[in-house]
């Protein structure tokens, strides 16, 4: 049975791959709020080229190497985690399920990776670190409101996230053509096309009918507009500081007293410069493919960030991680760490506290049975002799 003829999932226990979980989640929600989370910027094309990165790419495995007791713990920023994965922020993964923020913060902390909250999610800082305590992260979106931008870096001092990640690749935000043609617009408007879309999905309309659409719970007292939940598909990036530059981000090591991790990195010279800074990781990242179409895909950009980092500060990439030979694929290739976006959020979108367990149950499962089937025992022993570029 091919990809394409397998049957759409119904609930999450018949799910065994990231596609399947998506699947799903395209299935229960309306194809606007699918479209949100799933599109990507224009053409789509670095949406279907960070995919498209890994595919040239294959595995060179090692055989008898005695597999039959394999670790997958690795540090990141010196400390140990379960996987060498952590969750990355996804904004208003509430819009998709109630509290779908909390449920990947709990799948995180469960097995034992970070958990990165965004400041556009729907669950607030404070209420992620009361019932979900593991690993967190906080990303602060760089906002117009300097007084306010520093509040919820405030915020998440205090309630002791662990590290600040602050991303710079979205200094304004990118065409989401999916949203416009959806009708999924600011100021919002209710027309034939998306009355009948959210009437489609029955159950996901009765829940926000009866319990009300969610807010951007830290992004409250920003403006009204950026909290409302009809501003969701043109916030992204609308409010964001496209002043912000190196002094700014100086500044910004400068105060907060905790690891720092620059998110949205693509290019060697930039990689150089941060790594002078003093931060404690840097992602590579073009947000996944949502903001600057044409934009390098992260596994191309990798081996030229790794350069400029020179060893430096630990390097991890995001964007287009679906499997786990793709989280070994990244390793080989010099990443020390591997951020999930739209991996863990179908999950999340598709089945709540269920959905996201299920999705890093699954690519927990497909990273070991890789690194079995590739022969390495240990993430440590992921190296650059275990792929192959393809022409």
């Amino acid at each position: 049975m091919t990809q394409h003829s397998r049957p759409t999932p119904r609930q999450v226990t018949d799910c065994f791959s990231v596609d399947d979980l998506r699947r799903l989640a395209q299935r229960r929600l309306p194809r606007a709020v699918f479209d949100f989370f799933d599109g990507g910027a224009e053409d789509e094309q670095t949406l279907r080229n960070n995919r498209n990165a890994f595919a040239r790419y294959r595995l060179a495995p090692h055989v008898l190497a005695g597999v039959a007791d394999v670790s997958l713990q690795s540090s990141l920023m010196g400390i140990t985690s379960a996987m060498p994965l952590a969750i990355g922020p996804t904004g208003a993964a509430g819009f998709g399920w109630r509290q779908a923020d909390l449920a990947l913060a709990k799948a995180a902390a469960q097995h034992g990776i970070p958990y990165t909250l965004s400041s556009s999610a729907t669950t607030a800082i404070e209420t992620i670190a009361e019932q979900a305590p593991g690993r967190l992260w906080f990303q602060a979106y760089v906002v117009t409101n300097r007084e306010f931008f520093w509040r919820m870096v405030e915020r998440a001092k205090v309630a002791e996230y662990e590290a600040l990640v602050i991303t710079v690749d979205l200094a304004v935000g990118g065409k989401r053509e999916r949203d416009f043609h959806n009708h999924f617009s600011v100021p919002f408007r209710f027309t034939p096309r998306n009355f009948l879309d959210f009437a489609s999905r029955p159950a996901w309309a009765m829940d926000m009918l009866i319990n009300g659409m969610p807010v951007l719970e830290n992004m409250r007292d920003f403006d009204r507009a950026a909290a409302s939940p009809q501003a969701i598909a043109s916030s992204v990036g609308r409010g964001h500081d496209a002043s912000f530059d190196w002094d700014r981000l100086a500044e910004v090591r400068d105060r907060w007293p905790r690891k720092l991790i620059v998110k949205g990195i693509a290019r060697a010279d930039d990689a150089q410069r941060l790594a002078s800074m003093g931060i404690d990781a840097m992602v590579v990242s073009n947000h996944g493919g949502r903001q600057l179409d044409g934009a390098l895909a992260t596994l191309e950009a990798l081996p030229e960030v790794l350069e400029g980092a020179a060893g430096r500060v630990p390097v991890w990439l995001d964007g287009g991680v679906r499997r786990g030979a793709d989280v070994v694929k990244a390793l080989a290739l010099g990443a020390q760490g591997v951020l999930l976006g739209r991996a863990t959020l179908f999950g999340a979108v598709a089945g709540g506290d269920a959905g996201a367990m299920r999705a890093l149950d699954i690519l927990r499962d497909e990273l070991m049975r890789t690194m079995q089937l590739c022969g390495v025992r240990s993430v440590g022993a992921i190296s650059p002799d275990l792929v192959r570029k393809m022409d």
